[in-house]
This record gives C-alpha cells, structure tokens and sequence, in this order.
C-alpha cells in the first residue's frame, strides 16, 4: 500500500434488494447481496475479488460502475463519489471506467459487425469523427491479437476466446483509466484463458490500467493480481497482497477455497477441506459469522458475535474470531 489517493475507494457498500408484495407494498424479503463491504484499489493496480457464485461479486462491480443504485456507503473514482454525480457528469466520466461482461457473446449485438461495436463508443462520445474511427480500431483489435479483416464479420462467426479479445478492445479503444473485468475468462478453454490473462498483464503494463478482476478461480486470480479480496455471503472475510493470501491464508473459508486449487505437479497432494452444505439464502443470513454455518472450527462466539474486520499484519486484514 501507498500513501497516495487510491483511484477507487469503496465505503461500506451495501446493495439489498427488497420484494415488495401485498396490498401496502411492504417488502416481504430482503436479499442483502452485498453487506458492508470496504476495500481501495491504487492506481495502476489488478485487484482481484474472489467467491463462490453468490457472493455478491459482480453485484459489487455493477455498483462501483453505477450500473445499479446503491442502499448504504460510498464509491469515490479519483475523489469523486459516483453515486452523487448528475447523470450529466456520469456520463461525461464513463468513457473512463469501462466493464467487460462474462459472456462476451449477449454483450455483442449479433446484427452489427464487430468494428461498428467496437468504434460506436468513440462516435457516442465525440471523441473522434468517423474517418478516423477505422483506423482506431484496427489499432486496438491488433493490440488484442485480432487483424482488420475481423472488422468487417458478425459476432456468431468468432470463437469464444475472439469474442472476449472484441470485448477487451471496446473498453481499451476509449483509453480508460479502470475497468472491471467480470469472470472475463470462466467461460473459456484453459489454453484460451492464459492468452487473455497475458492480455490483461499487458495492457495493465504498457497503459497502466487499473482493474478490478473478479474471479472465482485463484489459480487465475494468483498470476494477474497484487492484491485481493474474499467474499462471502456480500461479506469481505479476508484481503491482502497474493503472497499474503496464497502463502499464510487467516480465514477458514480462504484455506478451504486454495485447498480446492490444483497443484500442476503429480508427485504433491494438497489436503482437501470440504465445506459442509451450500451457502446459506442471502435474504435470512446466519447470525453473527455468516461462515460459522460450514466452518469446521466454529465457536459459540461465531454463532453469536459477528467479527470484526480488522488489520491482523500491515495490508492483511481479516474478520474472524480465531485469529
């Protein structure tokens, strides 16, 4: 950590979602999707966030990005809280925070060719007129590994691994300062993830763009990020720099996800901690620890008394009571 201002500082960010129902639409359930969650990315960072599905990572990303409202907290992009903007001033900003969705594919619009897709963002934003759009595009579809002729096809004529690299260029072509990448490879071959995760390190290297990864592979998470976050149940349950997390993980739940990771040689086993039944309904949480319901070392404190979350060593934070 730096004593210079982070580029993106989350607050206590709470994101529930209420169903009303009745006569007098009272909310009749409360899904707390994401509760309290606090964390900064420097500038020039990949931060990973990581979890089972369900844990409210991408919920976190749509709300950095103010693709949805927020309940509680704050979210500050270079000082400025996003969710006190005009929708005037938002839009001014978003060419400099950009998303790169999952499936590649729904994100494409499958009647407009891929150079269209990629260009219309600069046209929509006066950043340049349109004799100079192809040649902007040409640039950064070859940045991602793909050429000029690719310009002029449809997405259904791409593989998943070229749909992802369309994906990459039509955030990168608007030069952002930060972009959150949601699951940006868990939908594709191994071979093909390693081209993409290359991708990422590079441009992180010779644009000094600031990600957010989310992920919730940490073989994938470990060769991209310098720091990153756990999440359970809209909770952060651990965050600290890699060699923090994959050399001397604090939280049950963090131990029990890297024991699921694969080591690559054969002649080494890793002891395999299985977490008993699924992650409790996010609209009636557990009292006090949300993990004490699968967590093998669970105390009555856990069941009674939620922990804090507190700096255990400089930059490796955690909330259980174990520790």
């Amino acid at each position: 950590m730096t004593n210079e201002t982070p580029l993106i500082e989350v607050k206590n960010l709470k994101k529930y979602f209420g169903e009303k129902r009745g006569l007098f639409q009272r909310n009749a359930s409360v899904v707390r999707a994401v509760d309290g969650v606090s964390f900064q990315i420097q500038r020039g960072e990949t931060f990973g966030l990581v979890g089972e599905s369900g844990s409210g990572k991408s919920t976190i990303g749509k709300s950095i990005l103010r693709l949805q409202s927020i309940t509680e907290g704050e979210v500050l992009f270079d000082g400025e809280n996003l969710h006190k903007l005009s929708n005037a001033e938002m839009r001014n900003l978003r060419p400099k925070i950009q998303f790169i969705f999952q499936d590649p594919y729904s994100s494409l619009n499958p009647r407009i060719r891929v150079g269209d897709a990629i260009g219309e963002a600069l046209l929509d934003h006066g950043l340049c007129d349109k004799h100079e759009v192809r040649e902007k595009v040409k640039e950064v579809l070859e940045i991602c590994g793909l050429s000029e002729y690719h310009m002029d096809r449809y997405p259904h004529e791409f593989s998943g691994g070229q749909r992802q690299r369309i994906g990459i260029a039509r955030a990168i072509i608007l030069e952002p300062d930060f972009i959150v990448a949601d699951e940006p490879v868990s939908a594709l071959d191994v071979s093909i993830q390693a081209q993409i995760i290359n991708l990422f390190s590079k441009l992180q290297r010779e644009r000094n763009i600031t990600f957010l990864f989310i992920s919730h592979d940490l073989s994938v998470v470990e060769h991209l990020c310098s720091r990153i976050g756990v999440l359970y149940l809209g909770t952060m349950m651990e965050l600290g720099s890699r060699e923090q997390l994959y050399s001397n993980p604090l939280h049950p739940y963090t131990k029990a996800l890297l024991s699921a990771v694969p080591i690559p040689d054969p002649t080494l086993k890793r002891e395999r901690i299985i977490l008993k039944g699924d992650i409790p309904n996010p609209a009636n949480p557990p009292s006090g620890c949300k993990f004490h319901t699968r967590c093998p070392f669970a105390t009555e404190r856990c069941k009674a008394e939620v922990p804090v979350f507190k700096e255990v060593e400089k930059g490796h934070f955690v909330a259980c009571h174990l520790v």
